[in-house]
């Protein structure tokens, strides 16, 4: 039985599906592609130079459907995905790009019932892809030093959760200053920043974050990230530093016209993480190879004769199917101890104590 009852509805969930209500959010996409994001409201009209679209044509119908404005413009009704809807939001700050939070949640590892901290909240849309990654279990705690950027990104959340999200607060001010008065040293899972300069707040992380807790850091250029890498090393309390940048190109789909577009999602920024070590331990001195180019490395780069191309020269490596296999058992065996652990933790905890066995 979970916390809040068997019966309890993730927030969020209810809007998410079901007829479309008043209230909502939609996506109306016309006939040359084009979307138009807008809230439903009873009695309300969507105008534009092609006709008049009224609410209450779409308002208790599902969504998925075309309906046609009063001058028979076809629009294609569809409630909006989290990447649609940040990108659709008001904001006061620029958003961190979907591309980018899908690789915050992964790389930072962000589980259900996670404790969080995020600094930089700007408009919120990091802030709904986490509190969908932590669940009503977990927390994630948000500091902006801008009032009016805490206004907006407390709405947006509110928003597209269609209530105020439990596991949400936000706490207007200096993480430097409010976090360490706010929260017991070792206490925070995850720390998420999006700061000019996330180098000044490396003690408030370090005291913060638990043994093996991710520090990850989006920052928009290269003499950030040299700079705050520089600090993670130099400071000690962290190791496996990484960075890096995700571009998106999509594709042209018509016919046999398949090609990338012309336009693509380049640079927005670059993403660092690192672990917290335990109290009082020191990150291992990494051995690394130098290695110079000798005549023989440039031969198997460009071989003159195409017979010497040897793909696993080049790192190329294919698992055998005998490997595959033991992979598979290894992960089936991993997972079954974790279920009995976990179910044995579960029995310890339903398990009545010895004063109730004798009461």
């Amino acid at each position: 039985m979970t916390p809040m009852g068997d019966n309890h509805i993730p927030v969020g969930a209810s809007t998410r599906r079901g007829p479309l209500r008043a209230g909502e959010r939609v996506q109306l996409t016309d006939e040359r592609g084009k979307p138009n994001t807008i809230t439903l409201l009873a009695g309300e009209e969507f105008h534009t130079q092609h006709g008049v679209l009224r609410h209450d044509d779409i308002i208790g119908g599902p969504e998925g459907v075309v309906v046609e404005n009063t001058h028979g413009f076809e629009y294609q009704v569809l409630r909006p995905l989290l990447s649609d809807y940040v990108l659709s939001m008001p904001r006061g700050a620029t958003v961190i790009y979907p591309k980018d939070t899908g690789q915050i949640i992964h790389m930072a590892d962000i589980f259900p019932g996670a404790r969080v901290l995020e600094a930089g909240v700007g408009s919120g849309g990091l802030s709904i892809a986490l509190l969908r990654a932590v669940g009503d279990y977990g927390k994630v705690f948000s500091y902006e030093r801008r009032a009016d950027f805490a206004e907006i990104a407390e709405a947006n959340v509110t928003t597209f959760f269609g209530q105020r999200h439990p596991a949400f607060s936000i706490t207007l001010g200096d993480v430097q200053d409010e976090a360490v008065q706010e929260h017991e040293p070792g206490s925070i899972d995850r720390v998420v920043l999006d700061m000019l300069a996330p180098w000044e707040t490396i003690d408030t992380v370090a005291t913060l974050l638990a043994p093996g807790g991710v520090w990850l850091n989006y920052v928009a250029t290269a003499t950030q990230l040299s700079r705050l890498h520089e600090a993670i090393r130099d400071d000690g309390r962290f190791t496996a530093a990484e960075a890096s940048e995700t571009m998106v190109r999509g594709w042209h789909l018509d016919g046999l016209a398949v090609r990338p577009q012309h336009r693509m999602v380049g640079h927005t920024g670059f993403l660092i993480m690192a672990r917290r070590l335990a109290l009082g331990q020191e990150g291992l001195e990494l051995r690394r190879r130098i290695k110079t180019f000798k005549q023989e490395d440039m031969d198997i780069w460009t071989p003159d004769d195409d017979s010497q191309w040897h793909p696993e020269k080049h790192g190329q490596r294919e698992p055998t199917t005998k490997r595959a296999k033991k992979a598979v058992r290894q992960s089936k065996a991993q997972a079954q101890r974790a279920v009995e652990s976990l179910e044995s933790v579960v029995e310890q905890e339903n398990s009545p104590t010895d004063d109730e066995q004798q009461a």
